[in-house]
Order: C-alpha cells, then sequence, then structure tokens
C-alpha cells in the first residue's frame, strides 16, 4: 500500500497547485519504484539464501548419511566379537551335556 506524499499548504501557495501535485506525483512514483526495486532485490536475495541452505541441508544430510554407516558398521563389530564367544560357549556347554548323556 503506497504511501501518498503530502506538502504543506504553504508550500501550495508559494509554488503553485500545478507545480506543487506534479512534484508530490515525482515523489511518489520515486517511492514506488524504490519499493519496488528494494522489494525485487529482497526476493533475489531470499532465492540465494534458500538455494544456499538447500545445498548445505543436503551436505549435512549426506554427511549424517555416512556417519550412520559407519556406526551401524561399528555395531555389528560389536555385536560379532559379543556374541561369538557366547555362541561358543553354549555350544560347549551343549557339546559337554551330550557327552555325559552318552556315557551312561
Amino acid at each position: 500500500m503506497p504511501v501518498t506524499a503530502r506538502l504543506s499548504r504553504k508550500f501550495y501557495e508559494k509554488f503553485g497547485e500545478e507545480l506543487t501535485n506534479e512534484l508530490v506525483d515525482w515523489f511518489n512514483s520515486v517511492d514506488a519504484t524504490y519499493r519496488a526495486d528494494l522489494r525485487e532485490v529482497n526476493e533475489l536475495n531470499f532465492a540465494r539464501f534458500d538455494a544456499k541452505l538447500e545445498q548445505r541441508i543436503a551436505q549435512l544430510s549426506a554427511e549424517l548419511r555416512v556417519e550412520i554407516q559407519k556406526t551401524r558398521a561399528d555395531l555389528i563389530k560389536w555385536m560379532f566379537v559379543f556374541w561369538a564367544p557366547t555362541a561358543l560357549g553354549v555350544v560347549s556347554t551343549g557339546i559337554g551335556v551330550v557327552s555325559l548323556l552318552l556315557r551312561r
């Protein structure tokens, strides 16, 4: 919503109605032009910011995926490290029980 410039009554009396109205119209057109230019610059800056933000989010997402994959690989490795001796113990106990049952 453009703001209409107004001048004092003395200005109208000194320079006349026609000249003063022309000056007010010029001020208003300059104001509208500057507002449009400012809006355009702001839209361009926001588009640039949005593109950079999208790029950084994509980069962060890729880095996060890599870290999750590394963590997952480490977790599987440690699960095997703790599971293998337990499995060996269970199998050994089973073999021992079966050998004791077969002796009788």
